[in-house]
């Protein structure tokens, strides 16, 4: 079967190319990726303008709705800008505008707005059919001497106009007024600046190539906000200048001032940046209904059209630095992420703040230099004109003759180029003036003129020749333009003391916390629990859910680190503080709005970091028996989702975790009431990821309890609590030491009254016990209570836990030292 041969005249069998779709959609979308970057969401560094910025300016400038002018519709602007030069949607124009527009959102507007424009409310401006614009006064310096050649020029989006592709900028627009915008991939987000110091900077640039950016930041201080407020700290500022990224800190302006009744109010008289001021009031408000911010009995906006005034009124013996330091940390300090990206050359690229003004200063040297030529071009011409008007007064007589005897103006030019030698431009300037013009007192004007021409002449070719006199030209207007639209500084920059966070607004105190299997948590003061002899009942301490139970109860500081094992081998760390207070008889919170737990994961054990000391491990042991060691120092950056803890086998759970210091024995104890005891370097340190090794050999359906650490001349006893609310104490010496995967000896007995251990712990006589039952009753008694007795025995009662009820958690509170004797204990 013969193979077709495409026919060599057939146009679409020649033009028709094979190419891989993955080819063609990879190579598709660089090219709209370019384009968004190019011609729509970022801006080029010489002008600072993205294009529809550019546009919009250019259309106003070709209507003649300069800042002298009259208003114009601003549908009138959109309409021209989008039928010549953007054929975009005329809203997406229109938005553009009304933002040249606002002062709060541009430092310096580009635009002259009359109408509503919007508001720092989030209001939105009148339809365009309603508002009305013209260009500011300071637009009119990007647009200066564009008719002069100064920029390149192409066609638009339908070749019938020219429209220029960056405009000449009399000063660094890109950082005075700012620029975001988010492009495919990469975004911009600069924030605006004085006038005056950028224009500083670009100066001493100009004299000293070489500045860095420290001494350029002794012009430019920081940002400068149109809506003022502080920017905290000098070293985000630094960071953004030096590498072209960094994020700022930025405070709102606010006072304490004193109000009738020895009441205080705090009054907020300038917002961050892009701030929404009526949404801000409205989440202030939905704070304190919801109780989070205490203290506040009133709030309301007096603003107006002179300024931002927002009262926040204090109740009385409200503490004012809490209420403040509550108000900074979620609503009143925001932060500015800086991407200093721009267009250069037409490829993005991120800025430092001196390659951002040698960029601009690079771009403004062209501009001069094209304009120079084009303003030297033309004073040549007009000296060759006047040159031409002085040699015709010096032969006005014979001039005048020729010309009236020529048939007509060509044959009088003729006559005048082949008598005098004028020029073909002098011959026509010549017959086209009026006989009155040639007279004795033109011919001083025209020499005074042609004087100023010549001098002209001079300045421009010296400025040609010279680079030293083209910068001092571009430092001249660069001053021109300070000195007509400088201004003060708006935004403050304040010391940083500190980032405020929730834990500057808690005091230190020792709290309860109690988890649940569900895994809700609460922390309550120590202080709500009285001691009581062993034996009792306790109180309620959580009002625990149906098919719900306790898990766990432990001491801590509001102001501890707090590393939490999970079940299944992770470990998670946070603030004690951000465990929410709650009531005794509140249920508490879902955990997985602290941590991010999966939804079989229990916390099982928690260690104190507060505790760690330098070369300690954290010894861990499992329900089926293992047991490992890790370096304490690979737990001290935890993210936020958790790390592994040890990797597990199926079926099995991570029971209890022990801080050792590589000397000390271990103690295991089971649910059925076996212990072992065994050194714990027997046990190498070994990796997070590690499994462990076999700690105790488990006999039937055993499963282990908990974990003790302990050493040769520890006098602790042994506590242990059986989950129908039993216990005993054996002095840990009569536990001894084996080698590690033994049998171990029987710590106590688990019958039908007992029930299986739920919890071990060494324990002084004067320590204080915090006991947990599963349907939330909270016991706290000292560990003198419990008799001290040998292994192998029953115990006594420690709490009496009702009937469907059970023990669920044991913490212990070591008692301060020197506190308290042996006098408690009692014989078996």
């Amino acid at each position: 079967m013969s193979s077709e041969v495409p026919d060599p005249t057939d146009v679409e069998a020649r033009t028709v190319e094979t190419v891989r779709i993955e080819d063609e959609m990879e190579q598709s979308y660089i090219d709209y990726a370019m384009s968004v970057i190019a011609g729509r969401a970022l801006p080029r560094v010489e002008d600072g303008l993205k294009p529809v910025h550019r546009r919009i300016l250019y259309a106003m400038n070709e209507m003649g709705v300069s800042s002298g002018s009259s208003h114009r519709k601003s549908s009138s602007i959109v309409g021209e800008t989008m039928g010549d030069y953007h054929p975009h949607g005329d809203q997406a124009i229109y938005d553009t505008l009304v933002r040249m527009a606002q002062e709060f959102s541009m430092r310096y507007p580009l635009v002259d707005g009359q109408g509503n424009f919007g508001s720092m409310d989030g209001d939105p401006p009148a339809a365009q059919r309603y508002t009305e614009a013209r260009m500011a006064s300071i637009a009119e310096e990007l647009l200066e001497d564009i008719e002069k050649d100064t920029v390149d020029f192409s066609s638009n989006y339908d070749d019938r106009l020219q429209e220029p592709d960056v405009l000449p900028a009399a000063f660094p627009n890109l950082l005075v007024n700012g620029s975001s915008g988010i492009a495919v991939g990469m975004s911009t987000n600069i924030p605006p600046h004085n006038l005056g110091e950028v224009i500083d900077a670009t100066i001493e640039l100009i004299d000293n190539p070489d500045a860095t950016v420290e001494e350029l930041m002794d012009h430019v201080k920081g940002p400068d906000f149109p809506t003022g407020a502080n920017i905290v700290g000098r070293d985000a500022i630094y960071s953004a200048y030096k590498t072209g990224r960094g994020r700022i800190r930025v405070r709102a302006e606010f006072e304490v001032e004193e109000w009738k009744n020895d009441r205080e109010r705090i009054v907020v008289t300038e917002l961050p940046y892009q701030a929404n001021k009526a949404r801000l009031v409205e989440r202030i408000a939905d704070d304190v209904n919801e109780g989070k911010i205490e203290g506040i009995s009133d709030l309301r906006d007096e603003s107006d059209r002179d300024g931002v005034r927002v009262v926040i009124e204090l109740k009385r013996g409200a503490n004012t630095e809490v209420v403040k330091n509550q108000l900074l940390e979620n609503h009143l300090e925001r932060t500015f992420g800086v991407i200093n990206l721009a267009l250069v050359d037409g490829q993005p690229q991120v800025l430092t703040l001196k390659e951002t003004l040698a960029e601009y200063v690079s771009h403004r040297k062209e501009v001069v230099r094209r304009r120079s030529e084009y303003d030297l071009n033309e004073a040549q011409e007009r000296a060759h004109i006047l040159e031409g008007r002085l040699k015709a007064l010096e032969n006005v007589e014979d001039v005048v003759d020729l010309i009236q005897e020529s048939e007509d103006r060509s044959a009088a030019k003729a006559a005048l180029r082949e008598s005098f030698d004028f020029s073909e431009p002098q011959a026509e300037h010549i017959v086209r003036m009026q006989l009155g013009s040639l007279t004795s007192m033109e011919a001083a004007e025209i020499e005074a003129e042609y004087e100023d021409v010549q001098a002209e002449i001079e300045r421009l070719e010296a400025i040609l020749e010279s680079e030293a006199e083209l910068l001092a030209v571009i430092k001249d207007e660069l001053r021109e333009v300070k000195a007509e639209y400088g201004d003060e500084r708006r935004t403050s920059i304040v010391e940083d003391e500190g980032t405020v966070t929730h834990e500057d607004l808690i005091p230190e105190e020792d709290v309860l916390v109690v988890m649940t299997e569900d895994d809700y948590v609460k922390r309550m003061p120590v202080d709500q629990f009285d001691a009581q002899r062993r034996g009792g009942k306790g109180i309620i301490g959580a009002d625990v859910k149906e098919d719900d139970r306790v898990a766990t109860v432990f001491r801590a500081n509001t102001h501890d680190y707090l590393l939490c094992f999970t079940n299944q081998g992770n470990v998670y760390r946070l603030k004690t503080y951000e465990i929410p207070e709650m009531g005794r008889t509140a249920r508490g919170k879902s955990a997985v709005n602290i941590l991010d737990l999966d939804p079989a994961e229990n916390i099982t054990a928690i260690v104190d970091t507060d505790a760690f000391e330098d070369d300690e491990f954290v010894t861990m042991v499992t329900q089926n028996g293992y047991v490992k060691r890790t370096a304490g120092e690979e737990f001290d950056n935890i993210l936020s989702t958790g790390i592994i803890a040890a990797s597990l086998e199926e079926g099995d759970e991570l029971v209890d975790v022990e801080v050792t210091d590589g000397t000390q024995d271990l103690v295991i104890a089971t649910e059925q009431g076996m212990t072992i005891r065994f050194a714990e370097d027997e046990v190498r340190a070994m990796g997070r990821n590690a499994r462990g090794v076999n700690g105790i050999k488990l006999g039937g359906a055993d499963a282990v309890a908990g974990l003790v650490a302990t050493d040769g001349s520890d006098e602790r006893a042994l506590l242990t609590v059986t989950r129908n609310g039993y216990g005993k104490r054996t002095l840990l010496s009569e536990y001894r030491t084996q080698s590690r995967y033994g049998k171990g000896l029987i710590d106590i007995k688990t019958d039908d009254r007992n029930g299986p251990v739920t919890a071990v712990k060494a324990v002084t006589a004067d320590d204080s016990l915090v006991i947990m039952s599963e349907n939330g009753q909270i016991m706290c008694t000292r560990a003198g209570e419990i008799s001290t007795v040998g292994r192998n025995t029953k115990g006594v009662t420690v709490m009496d836990v009702e009937e469907g009820d059970a023990v669920a958690s044991v913490d212990v509170l070591p008692a301060a030292a020197g506190d308290g004797d042996e006098d408690g204990d009692e014989a078996a």
